[in-house]
């Protein structure tokens, strides 16, 4: 009787996993963001937090071994941000194919429904959106996903569940079957047939069955609610603490007079498993896990239930009304309250003049965009839907499909760079629309600063296009805006100071590569972010330290195709110091004069004559290595301050040498030491362990000897930076191992490093490392464990070695 009412009851988990697009719309990059320290940016960051850690979860044992790893994303329903799939394609291609095939194992698992579902492309709140940015961010949400897995999406989550009748009646026209709402969204419903409404405000919707929508437009979309108290639990509650009190909460949702087929089901954000709350993914996969294996209830997505229990009731929604915010979109254009943990005296009052600003200027480019798109294209609101097919892949034959279905007539290579730029132009002016813009608490955060990077390159393309002063007008507006820091003052302060150094053009892109082929050798052809560009001249002078390049390049925008050949002339006296000038190639003549008149008094010696030359021939062009993109500057810093701080090393090494027995006395008798003491003891001390734990051999005496010390010394551990240093030459002997499994010296070393976990007086992270371990667990054990039971005593060792790594590890070997 249990079994057969245990198959009665469904349940699902939904995951909202999304980040806004942090790229900079020059560069079509994410650039350096120090505030994810040890990480590159936030995106990576959270993928190591919880993107990642969800495809390959773990289930422990009473001991903390692990015992299986799992793909979350297989039993649960999910979307994620087609900007972040963007990302995580390049940049994290292993956890973009787990995504990937979860949904196909979805839809083995759940009766032919897969478990992701779209999303309008940039998260843009939806009710606050004119009509055809609506229709064009449902349309490009559903395109991405049909290109990445391979089918049409039959559910779209709605970008802070924020919901309008026009937005629902675009996704049911588009052919999107469901979404998921808060149960506050709801209004009033009723059985279908019925004739009498009941009033469901205030979350009193029943969460536990679909329903349906009617729309005006004859369409239907039917809708689910989800169970607000345990979703809260979730994601504020600390109800992930413990996967077996998660499992018990959704099971105790169900009740005996319910005379349906109940679905409890929750969702949240979906880094609320893993980087809002830490293990927050294995708290998942033992819930998982534990109601499966005890038959509780029947896993399901929304596509499996919504067909085999149909919805039998209608509802009506509260519109504009949206999960995050308790005043309906108020958060998205107005000060109305909803705000993170603000210091005392801080208002959101810019969020208001920042709407306001980015509405004009999309108004603004309005008309202009539709006049000069229609010399080229049948419809440039038709073409736009479409074009998100260039975005996705910005390969020639791609456009040439495009252009053969929207372009008027053959577009010659100029024009065809006009229509891109267009295209770009509509594409930024909705990026600059991405909800967490507003979310947060401050005009100057770097989610702020994100959408108003996108409205500058906006203003810019509308500048080369319409040949007019647009940005005045908008800085005018923007002023508005005021910032909560009195040093960043308003919006047009903020435009200055951190979206105009931003922004690229062909100069700022051949002074980049002109700076850094000073320290980095270019190919012929290189690629420098969304530019190729290709060498045609490069000639380099040296004296002493001294050293000139003169050289000329063609650059290739793969973005709108344009492209341009620049002349640039670098003259470096050795470490940060020195000059660089571009301009646009004027000509053989010209370049030969140039390289002529400058390499003559450089080959005598006359440096400021070469200065003086650069700026004759160069005018006001002039760079440095603040002129370069942040992470190529930091790399290229790097290198030119490690002479420098091996100097520092050196000198700290030989004071710290020096008065160690000084500094043991005076703590023996407990008097504090002088503070350069205390400096060299860490700078010292630090510095010797990073070089142990990146050394190729690991040293376990050397190391547990300095880690000894510096607890005598009191010196503070930079942990960090130690673990992050530590964790990376591990995961690379590991990976290497897995290349070259008979190896037993590469056995021995990584079984020596994770000799070390034990010792170390922070947590190392395991993940990778036990990843690689537990896949050749799967894969390579049992061919040397089949050896190792026929006599091979070679075998018989790895064996003894291998499951003794595995214990170190924290891994189960059967």
């Amino acid at each position: 009787m249990q079994s057969e009412i245990s198959m009665e009851r469904y349940i699902c988990i939904h995951g909202h996993f999304y980040q806004p697009p942090r790229e900079n719309p020059w560069l079509e990059a994410i650039e350096q963001q120090d505030s994810a320290y040890p990480y590159h940016d936030w995106n990576e960051r959270i993928t190591a937090e919880c993107y990642a850690p969800n495809a390959v979860s773990r289930i422990l044992d009473g001991q903390n071994r692990i015992l299986q790893m799992v793909n979350n994303y297989a039993k649960i329903s999910f979307n994620f941000g087609p900007t972040l799939l963007s990302w995580l394609e390049k940049k994290a291609p292993d956890t973009y194919q787990a995504i990937l095939e979860a949904d196909r194992e979805g839809q083995k698992r759940f009766s032919g429904h897969g478990s992701a579902l779209a999303q309008p492309y940039n998260h843009m709140i939806m009710p606050l959106a004119q009509r055809r940015d609506k229709y064009t961010q449902v349309c490009w949400g559903i395109r991405d996903f049909e290109h990445r897995f391979g089918r049409k999406p039959e559910g779209m989550w709605l970008p802070e569940t924020a919901v309008d009748l026009e937005t629902l009646s675009i996704m049911a026209e588009l052919g999107i079957g469901f979404t998921i709402l808060a149960p506050d969204q709801a209004r009033r419903a009723r059985r279908i047939g019925g004739r009498s409404w009941r009033d469901v405000t205030g979350g009193g919707i029943d969460p536990t069955m679909a329903y349906e929508l009617a729309l005006d437009s004859g369409r239907k979309i039917a809708l689910f609610f989800y169970d607000g108290p345990i979703a809260r639990s979730v994601a504020f509650q600390g109800l992930l603490s413990k996967g077996e009190d998660f499992a018990h909460r959704l099971i105790d949702t169900f009740r005996e007079e319910r005379d349906w087929y109940e679905l409890v089901h929750i969702a949240t954000d979906g880094e609320s498993y893993g980087h809002h709350h830490r293990f927050g993914d294995m708290a998942l996969a033992y819930a998982l896990n534990y109601i499966e294996t005890n038959n509780l209830a029947r896993l399901t997505n929304y596509g499996e239930y919504l067909e085999r229990h149909p919805p039998s009731y209608q509802v009506e929604v509260r519109e504009n009304s949206s999960w995050s915010c308790a005043h309906g979109v108020e958060r998205w254009r107005s000060n109305c309250g909803c705000r993170l943990g603000t210091p005392p005296g801080w208002n959101q009052e810019w969020r208001a003049p920042l709407r306001e600003a980015l509405d004009w200027l999309r108004d603004s480019t309005a008309a202009p965009y539709e006049e000069k798109a229609r010399q080229f294209l049948r419809d440039p609101w038709d073409a736009r839907n479409d074009y998100i097919e260039c975005v996705l892949d910005r390969s020639e034959e791609t456009l040439r499909r495009f252009l053969e279905k929207h372009a008027t007539r053959n577009l010659i290579p100029s024009e065809k760079s006009r229509v891109l730029k267009l295209l770009e132009l509509q594409r930024h002016a909705m990026l600059m629309y991405t909800s967490c813009g507003w979310f947060f608490d401050e005009l100057s955060g770097i989610e702020a600063v994100q959408v108003i990077q996108y409205a500058g390159r906006t203003v810019q393309l509308a500048g080369e296009l319409f040949g007019d002063q647009r940005e005045a007008q908008f800085l005018e507006r923007l002023r508005k805006a005021q910032s909560n820091i009195p040093e960043h003052g308003d919006g047009a302060r903020i435009y200055h100071t951190f979206v105009k150094p931003a922004m690229v053009d062909w100069q700022k892109v051949a002074a980049h590569y002109a700076v850094s082929s000073l320290f980095e050798r270019y190919p012929e052809q290189a690629k420098i972010y969304c530019y190729e560009a290709v060498r045609e001249d490069y000639e380099v002078f040296e004296a002493g330290r001294a050293k000139l390049v003169i050289g000329r390049l063609r650059l290739i925008s793969e973005i709108t195709r344009e492209s341009a050949v620049m002349s640039f002339g670098v003259l470096h006296f050795g470490d940060q110091n020195l000059n660089c000038g571009v301009r646009e190639f004027q000509g053989p003549q010209a370049y030969q004069t140039l390289l002529k008149e400058i390499t003559e008094p450089f080959n005598r010696g006359d440096f400021p004559a070469v200065i003086r030359l650069l700026d004759k021939h160069f005018g006001e062009s002039t760079y440095s290595l603040t002129s370069l993109f942040r992470d190529e500057q930091r790399m290229i810093l790097g290198r030119i301050l490690e002479a420098s701080l091996a100097d520092a090393e050196s000198v700290y090494r030989q004071l710290y040498e020096n008065q160690a027995p000084m500094m043991r006395f005076l703590r023996n008798l407990r008097i504090p030491l002088p503070k350069a003491f205390r400096a060299a003891a860490e700078f010292f001390l630090n510095a010797q362990l990073r070089r142990c734990l990146e050394a190729e051999e690991i040293d376990v005496d050397r190391i547990a000897a300095l880690l000894e010390e510096t607890k005598i010394q009191g010196a503070p551990l930079d942990e960090q930076t130690l673990e992050f240093s530590f964790r990376r030459n591990v995961e690379r002997l590991a990976e290497r191992f897995s290349v070259q499994p008979g190896d037993p010296v590469l056995l021995k070393r990584l079984s020596r490093a994770a000799t070390l976990l034990g010792k170390m007086p922070f947590p190392i992270d395991l993940w990778r490392v036990q990843n690689v371990y537990y896949r050749m667990l799967q894969n390579t054990y049992p061919e040397f464990h089949k050896k190792a039971q026929q006599g091979d005593e070679s075998a018989q060792a790895w064996c003894s070695q291998f499951r003794d790594l595995g214990e170190k590890l924290m891994v189960r070997v059967e």
